[in-house]
């Protein structure tokens, strides 16, 4: 290794401007070849970071504690007119607002919605209601008829059929109905298709707005929890009140989070009811471990007499 080494330094002292030309020559060949390079290796790509503009358009705005427009007139799969309050009370309701050529986002809606009453122990028709609103006026009784076979067929709960509702309506009834629960929605002209937002809507009894919940993925907890509280707490067992109680719902998400305070003060109540059984309990115990056994007393008296 050392010779080579002497060897390539016996060369390269001797000749230092052979060494300095090879060296130019090098750099003009690479210069030559960029300069001959059509593509670059790593292209700028222009893609700025802005919206487009149909988007600008689509959202939900919380309008809590609004009333729904009840004097609204829709039509039913069958082909009825009917006024939208005939179709709230007296349970509390989930809306929600598709359009049933969607093809995808709406889909994912009503899915989900499926697989969330699924697991609930509340049941459609006793507990609450569904109704369920086209907002694309083009749309028939058919179209909603078609889509209220698939979704009862996979709820499979048997006050499916008469109280999951599918309407479709005029541009001036969905306009009406829309607005007021905030749901803004534009039609792109490109794709041919609505961009919208997604999530569904808890109203009371008396079809005041009460909750929402964004996306497509609506937790049964929290649904239920919003169905309690649509009711007046008339729905729902005991345990659904203390999960009330300690859970919180919070608008900018669309869902209800721990409260630790309140956790807090149940296991405060709770340790201080079991602390007072527990007293009471001893107290019992001793009172009963001090009061002489008379009973026993006479028997041995009587054993006496007899040996006597």
């Amino acid at each position: 290794m050392l010779s080579i080494c002497n060897w390539f330094r016996r060369i390269i002292q001797p000749r230092p401007l052979m060494v300095m030309a090879a060296g130019g020559a090098l750099l003009v060949a690479a210069s030559a070849a960029s300069a001959n390079f059509k593509g670059d290796p790593y292209p700028k790509v222009d893609a700025p970071n802005v919206m487009p503009k149909v988007l600008g358009q689509v959202g939900i705005d919380q309008k809590l504690g609004d009333t729904i427009p009840l004097d609204t007139v829709f039509r039913d799969e069958a082909g009825h007119d009917v006024r939208l309050g005939s179709l709230i009370g007296p349970r509390p309701v989930i809306l929600t607002l598709v359009y049933y050529k969607c093809p995808m986002l709406c889909t994912l809606v009503l899915n989900d919605l499926v697989r969330t009453l699924r697991p609930m122990e509340m049941n459609i028709g006793k507990d609450f209601d569904v109704v369920t609103v086209s907002f694309d006026p083009t749309e028939t009784s058919e179209l909603s008829n078609a889509k209220k076979t698939q979704y009862v067929r996979e709820l499979n709960q048997p006050g499916a059929q008469a109280n999951w509702h599918f309407l479709t309506g005029t541009q001036e009834s969905i306009h009406k109905l829309t607005d007021a629960v905030g749901f803004r929605y534009a039609w792109d002209e490109k794709a041919k298709q609505f961009a919208h937002a997604s999530g569904i809507i808890i109203l009371t009894p008396q079809g005041k707005i009460a909750r929402y919940f964004f996306g497509i993925q609506y937790a049964p907890k929290d649904v239920r929890l919003s169905l309690v509280e649509a009711s007046g707490n008339h729905v729902g067992s005991v345990t659904d009140q203390i999960l009330l109680y300690c859970f919180h719902y919070d608008p900018t998400t669309g869902k209800y989070g721990f409260i630790v305070t309140r956790a807090l003060h149940i296991g405060g109540v709770l340790t201080i009811l079991a602390l007072g059984v527990l007293l009471v309990m001893l107290f019992r115990h001793e009172r009963h471990s001090a009061v002489p056994d008379v009973d026993a007393a006479d028997s041995h008296e009587d054993f006496s007499r007899h040996r006597d």
